[in-house]
């Protein structure tokens, strides 16, 4: 069994790469600097009409990503959760999002559930965390959904046209829509949504979503019908992931009579400084089957149905009580104890034991788990572009990833060789990468799946790194470094195997853990050297996976392409 050696070196490490700040509009000499040809191919693959050769060029931007080797693969992800005896009506799907407004459970007073712990943001266009989608799905809603089939299904809409040259979407409204406080809810509320969502001054992370749509960002063709019963979309190309879109919660509708005036939205000269100041109490106006009537942060919220819901007849359990903790071992023992019906997060030392447990699943997710390497991080400094990526993939090739999924993740993930998942279409009515993970164009993966200790000394030695004969770090060239993470033992876990496996070679890494709302928003900010991250498909195309590495992607956590602005 490995020795997790390295825990003994966190007291000698001197941090070496968080908070870099630059002059503005500089770039660090030692980031890939060709980040605008990327930018570039990702406006062709979503412009192109030649969905054959659209295959080809996504292949491209995957071979240009995974060369900067910004992100360490590791597994592939599964997901799982335990669900009490009783509960019918929930499901979810490859993406990771779970829908309780249809269950059914007991006398349906409520059901008590834990996904996560204090959710970051609750403002739908804001949000860019799986719990933050769930709760999303919950309480507000998009033109379309999906089904307990993962087929798309009507939902403020109630059918669309769309024209012969594909580039034309026409949907109708449902009748009587309202928002939970009674107000009408229509198509203008989607012209409104989606021009917030898209423009530069909402900063949403997923704006670049809407920039197959035509005037992306700030003229976006979008139009609701002068009576709001019709919402039109002119696109740039046609979008084979449209629907996919419709049912994505960056898509959902936002109260526009709430958002304007709520407090701290705007300054006192009408400057936007905080979009998401409408949804950081409950109470605030929503749409979908239920309503945020009580928020104790960072211990429990309580959702409660939405009788304004257009579905509400079928909305049946009146309470949804959400319990806000991380914390495995109190969430398991909560479950055990009654106290729960619903978690998705389990002790990694109780899985074995539960796989014969008829309360615990194991569902497919179309994702991956991986490690985010800043590409601003003075950890490359003095290093070329060239040789900063030698670094990362040196790195890499240390690291044991069939022992992680063996003994964290242990239920048949499969170890990653690239960021876009195994399983995933390629938009062209083929699949991108096979079961193995790989199909085209490079036979055995951009990173091995087997640790490969003398690859990766090999590649150190590329990007300037000395070593003595045992293979060990000389003095002369040391790396040192911080690992960020949010607090489940998981992710703490694979962190104390990645450090062990590096202090195998002299690499003195430290693990700094922070809460999840945290660690969200620094990772994002770039206060970082390396962090775990992991990213579920929006929907089943690989540009939702590409897109977001552009440069001015909100998701782009790696830092590629972005000069830093000056403090």
């Amino acid at each position: 069994m490995k020795k997790l050696t390295a825990l003994l070196l966190t007291a000698i490490l001197a941090l070496s790469g968080m908070a870099v700040v630059f002059a503005e509009g500089e770039l660090p000499a030692w980031a890939p600097q060709n980040w605008a040809e990327y930018d570039k191919l990702i406006g062709e693959i979503k412009s192109t009409t030649d969905f054959e050769n659209r295959v080809k060029l996504m292949h491209e931007a995957e071979d240009m990503l995974m060369d900067t080797a910004a992100l360490l693969p590791i597994y592939y992800y599964n997901d799982v959760f335990m669900m009490k005896e009783g509960v019918e009506g929930f499901y979810s799907n490859v993406f990771g999002n779970k829908f309780f407004q249809y269950a059914t459970y007991g006398d349906n007073s409520k059901l008590r559930i834990n996904i996560s712990s204090e959710p970051d943001k609750l403002d739908p266009a804001l949000n860019s965390a799986v719990d933050g989608a769930i709760l999303a799905i919950g309480s507000f809603g998009g033109l379309y959904t999906y089904d307990e089939n993962g087929a798309y299904a009507p939902n403020f809409a109630e059918s669309y046209e769309v024209s012969e040259d594909g580039l034309v979407y026409t949907f109708k409204m449902r009748e009587g829509l309202k928002w939970s406080d009674g107000e009408e809810l229509d198509a203008n509320d989607f012209e409104y949504s989606w021009k917030r969502a898209a423009s530069p001054v909402t900063a949403a992370d997923y704006s670049y979503m809407f920039s197959g749509i035509k005037g992306y960002p700030e003229e976006l063709a979008v139009t609701a019908s002068e009576d709001g019963k019709e919402f039109k979309v002119e696109l740039m190309a046609p979008c084979a992931y449209m629907l996919d879109l419709c049912a994505f919660p960056t898509f959902f509708a936002v109260p526009e009579h709430v958002i304007e005036v709520a407090e701290g939205y705007k300054d006192a000269d009408g400057n936007v400084v905080n979009p998401g100041a409408w949804a950081l109490e409950a109470g605030f106006v929503s749409s979908g089957a239920y309503k945020l009537e009580s928020w104790a942060h960072n211990e429990s919220m309580v959702y409660v149905k939405n009788e304004n819901f257009w579905d509400a007849e079928n909305v049946k359990i009146e309470k949804l009580e959400f319990m806000l903790s991380a914390d495995e071992t109190a969430i398991f023992a909560a479950y055990n104890a009654g106290d729960l019906d619903f978690i998705d997060t389990v002790p990694q030392d109780e899985i074995e034991g539960l796989k014969s447990n008829p309360e615990f699943y194991i569902i497919d997710n179309l994702g991956t788990y991986y490690i985010n390497f800043n590409v601003h991080s003075k950890l490359f400094e003095g290093k070329t572009p060239e040789e900063a990526a030698f670094m990362r993939k040196g790195l890499s090739a240390l690291i044991d990833r069939p022992y992680i999924v063996e003994t964290v993740g242990q239920t048949g993930q499969l170890a990653a060789t690239s960021f876009l998942p195994a399983g995933m279409a390629d938009g062209n009515g083929g699949v991108f990468k096979d079961a193995n993970g790989w199909e085209y164009p490079v036979e055995d993966g951009y990173f091995p799946v087997e640790r490969d200790v003398e690859s990766g000394v090999e590649l150190l030695k590329k990007a300037g790194f000395k070593f003595d004969d045992n293979n060990m770090l000389s003095a002369e060239t040391p790396i040192s470094f911080e690992y960020l993470t949010n607090q489940t033992a998981g992710h703490v876990a694979i962190a104390e195997i990645v450090q062990s496996d590096l202090a195998e070679i002299g690499v003195n890494m430290t693990i700094k853990t922070v809460d999840w709302n945290v660690f969200l928003n620094e990772r994002k900010a770039g206060n970082y050297d390396i962090a775990r991250n992991g990213w579920i498909a929006d929907f089943n195309d690989p540009i939702n996976m590409l897109e977001m590495w552009t440069t001015d992607s909100g998701n782009n956590d790696a830092q590629l392409g972005k000069p830093l602005s000056a403090e």
